[in-house]
């Protein structure tokens, strides 16, 4: 460990303490934009995800599995912008952690829980879309409340189980004890993963993201069919017009909420493809990547907890209604919860 003494050009995170990570802070011009970005970056995942939430939650004109899981999904989005960005924020822009040893491995454990539920709940939800889509009629009878109360349950306890295993047990750095030592600085918060764990770490992204472009693949496919043949049935007989009528809309919404949803997929995985890949290659490469490419991928894949609520206001009419009426108070009102939030 360096003392101060023998570098007295280099200023450290902890002045007067021996190992002191060195700290390399941004002018103040450059400060102020970062906390701006970062900080606004974490309001919204916190306010735009706890709209979802109560949306949700308290019209009970969503309450079905399918909005279940969504509401889930912005839990763990709400948590990565309430429990990981704020502190992350610090670290990133003062390139120093200030917040204790211990926080940084729960911190560090939370941020990988939080940001792999919402792979697994947009995995699950990919599924959930494709039965809805390819047979609608009898989708409601095959993905109950208690089917999608398991998918929730999976999405959760598997990323908390695996985010335990890898930073609460220290084995994911076995056999890195050289590079543990020159990271492992006071005040600096750098998880070191060998090649085996990353392996492990790029795995479980990539597994489940193969998955949901297989599903959306043969979504997109079963939607263009659907959409040709309803096509060639108008102006054909009346005899069962009526029945068709309502096929056809409820395909027609199927396939909507499909392509919303999709649209999420890929924003995630548009997100988090540059964060998975450099931690992938720099295990690989003997951790080369500068600090701040390293802090740009982060913020990358922080930022997709933002992206879903304004998902959902571009693409739900329903979603923008019930923002409406929960800014405005209404939700306070006894009846609030059945009011109606679609336009048929």
């Amino acid at each position: 460990m360096s003392s101060h003494i023998l570098q007295p050009g280099l200023e450290f995170c902890y002045e007067n303490v021996n190992g002191s990570c060195i700290k390399t802070p941004y002018s103040p011009g450059p400060r102020m934009v970062l906390y701006s970005v970062f900080g606004f970056g974490a309001v919204l995942a916190v306010f735009g995800n706890l709209l979802v939430m109560t949306s949700v939650l308290h019209f009970q004109q969503l309450h079905s599995p399918a909005n279940f899981l969504i509401a889930s999904l912005a839990c763990a989005d709400f948590l990565v912008g309430f429990t990981v960005m704020p502190f992350s924020m610090v670290r990133s822009v003062e390139s120093c952690w200030y917040f204790g040893a211990q926080f940084c491995t729960i911190h560090s454990c939370c941020d990988v829980a939080f940001c792999y539920s919402s792979l697994f709940h947009l995995c699950f939800i990919s599924i959930d879309r494709y039965i809805a889509v390819t047979d609608p009629l009898t989708y409601p009878t095959k993905f109950t409340m208690s089917v999608s109360g398991v998918c929730i349950g999976i999405s959760w306890v598997l990323p908390l189980l695996y985010s335990g295993a890898v930073f609460l047990t220290g084995i994911s750095d076995d056999g890195m004890e050289s590079s543990v030592t020159a990271f492992n600085c006071v005040g600096g918060c750098q998880i070191v993963l060998n090649q085996e764990w990353v392996l492990i770490h790029s795995l479980l992204f990539f597994m489940p993201t193969f998955v949901m472009i297989v599903v959306y693949t043969k979504i997109f496919l079963v939607a263009r069919e659907q959409a040709i043949k309803i096509e060639s049935t108008v102006g054909s007989s009346n005899a069962d017009s009526s029945s068709e009528s309502y096929k056809a809309r409820v395909a027609k919404r199927e396939r909507k909420a499909a392509k919303t949803l999709g649209v999420a997929v890929v924003a995630f995985m548009v997100s988090w493809l540059p964060y998975t890949i450099d931690t992938l290659v720099d295990a690989y490469m003997g951790f080369i990547t500068p600090a701040f490419i390293y802090e740009i991928c982060c913020w990358t894949a922080y930022y997709n907890s933002v992206l879903n609520p304004l998902i959902y206001a571009i693409f739900y009419p329903w979603f923008r209604k019930a923002i409406k009426l929960i800014l405005r108070g209404e939700i306070f009102k006894s009846s609030s919860s059945t009011m109606s939030l679609f336009s048929e």
